[in-house]
C-alpha cells in the first residue's frame, strides 16, 4: 500500500506541526511523500523534517483541500490539518479497517462525543444539535434533520458506519476525494471561520454513495492549534454556524427530499432547533446573540435565494 499526505496549514501551529511531521516518519508504513498545502501569504513554518514539499494554494478550510492534486501520483491519499498526531501504526490501522469492511473512507474519532456528560448530552438533545444515540451497533456518526448530527454513545466496537466526520484526519483514495466535488462547497469559505465544512464534505461523500467508517481505537489525537476563544471569536463562530446550519439543512437536506411529507418534517425539524436558539437568547437576555443569530440565517438564506446558489450542482 503506498499512500501520499496532504496537510493543510497557516504555517501557525508550531511545535504541534513537528510533532506531526515527525510521526509522519515514524509511521510503520511510511509515506511516499508530504505534501503541504499552504495559504497565500503566509510564510513556510521553521519547523521541518526536511522531506515535506510546500504548495501554495488560496486560503480557506475548503480552498485549501478542494484540490486537483495532480502531484500526487498514489492511489490512496492521508488527508490532516497540521495539528494531528499519529501512533506508529495510525495509518496501516486506518488502511486495513477500510480494507476489511470495504470502505471507501476512513477518520479516527478524534472529537470523542460519547465521552459528554448526561447533563450535556441533555442540553444538546434538547437543543436539537447533537443526540446521543443508545444501543446502536452499526452507526457511529449520522446526520439529522436539524442540520445537526446524533453520535453512538456507547462505541464497544473497534470501527462503525458513518454518514459525517471529523475533518482533521481521513484516509481515503485520491479518486473518491476527487469525485466529491469539494470544490463546489466553496461558499463555506465566504466567512472568516468556516463552520461545518468538514460535515458538508462527509455528509457529501455519503450523498455520493462511498461508504464511510469511523475508527474508534486509532490512538490519532487532534492537538487543537486553534488557541483560546474570546468573546469576539465566539460571536464569530455563533455567527458561522447559524449561516452554515441555513445553507446545509437546504442543500442537503431539504433539497434532495423527494417525499412532501418529509419535507414537512425537515422544516418543523429546523424550525424546532433555530426557534429554541433563538428563544434562549431571549430568556438570557443576551440580545446581542439574538441579532447576530438572526443576522447568520438571514444572511443564509440571501445566499439561497442567489443566483451563484442556484447554480451549483445539486446535491
Amino acid at each position: 500500500m503506498e499512500y501520499s499526505v496532504a496537510i493543510r496549514t497557516l504555517g501557525r501551529a508550531k511545535d504541534k506541526y513537528l510533532m506531526l511531521l515527525n510521526s509522519l516518519k515514524n509511521q510503520s508504513i511510511p509515506p511516499k511523500k508530504i505534501f503541504v498545502y499552504i495559504a497565500e501569504g503566509y510564510e513556510l513554518p521553521e519547523e521541518t523534517i526536511k522531506v515535506e514539499e510546500y504548495i501554495y494554494v488560496k486560503k480557506g478550510m475548503v480552498a485549501q483541500r478542494a484540490l486537483r492534486y495532480d502531484e500526487i501520483d498514489t492511489e490512496y491519499i492521508l488527508f490532516l490539518d497540521d495539528d494531528v498526531f499519529l501512533p506508529p501504526n495510525s495509518v496501516e490501522l486506518l488502511f486495513h479497517q477500510m480494507k476489511d469492511y470495504n470502505a471507501d473512507i476512513i477518520s479516527p474519532d478524534v472529537f470523542p462525543n460519547s465521552q459528554r456528560t448526561k447533563w450535556n448530552e441533555i442540553q444538546m438533545y434538547i437543543s436539537g444539535r447533537m443526540k446521543a444515540r443508545y444501543g446502536d451497533k452499526k452507526w457511529g456518526y449520522k446526520v439529522m434533520r436539524t442540520a445537526g448530527y446524533s453520535y453512538n454513545s456507547n462505541p464497544v466496537n473497534d470501527v462503525y458506519l458513518s454518514q459525517t466526520n471529523a475533518g482533521p484526519c481521513f484516509f481515503c483514495k485520491k479518486s473518491t476525494m476527487i469525485d466529491t466535488h469539494f470544490e463546489d462547497e466553496l461558499w463555506l469559505d465566504m466567512i472568516s471561520y468556516p463552520q461545518g465544512e468538514d460535515q458538508a464534505m462527509f455528509y457529501k461523500m455519503y450523498k455520493r454513495g462511498y461508504k464511510q467508517l469511523t475508527s474508534y481505537n486509532s490512538g490519532i489525537i487532534h492537538l487543537d492549534a486553534g488557541g483560546n476563544r474570546n468573546p469576539e471569536k465566539e460571536k464569530m463562530l455563533i455567527y458561522s454556524d447559524f449561516r452554515f446550519k441555513t445553507i446545509f439543512w437546504h442543500r442537503f437536506i431539504f433539497m434532495p427530499e423527494t417525499s412532501v411529507i418529509h419535507k414537512i418534517i425537515d422544516c418543523i425539524a429546523i424550525g424546532y432547533a433555530f426557534g429554541f436558539a433563538l428563544l434562549i437568547s431571549i430568556l438570557r437576555l443576551r440580545f446581542d446573540i439574538l441579532n447576530i443569530k438572526l443576522s447568520a440565517m438571514k444572511d443564509g438564506v440571501n445566499f439561497i435565494q442567489s443566483d451563484e446558489y442556484k447554480n451549483l450542482p445539486k446535491i
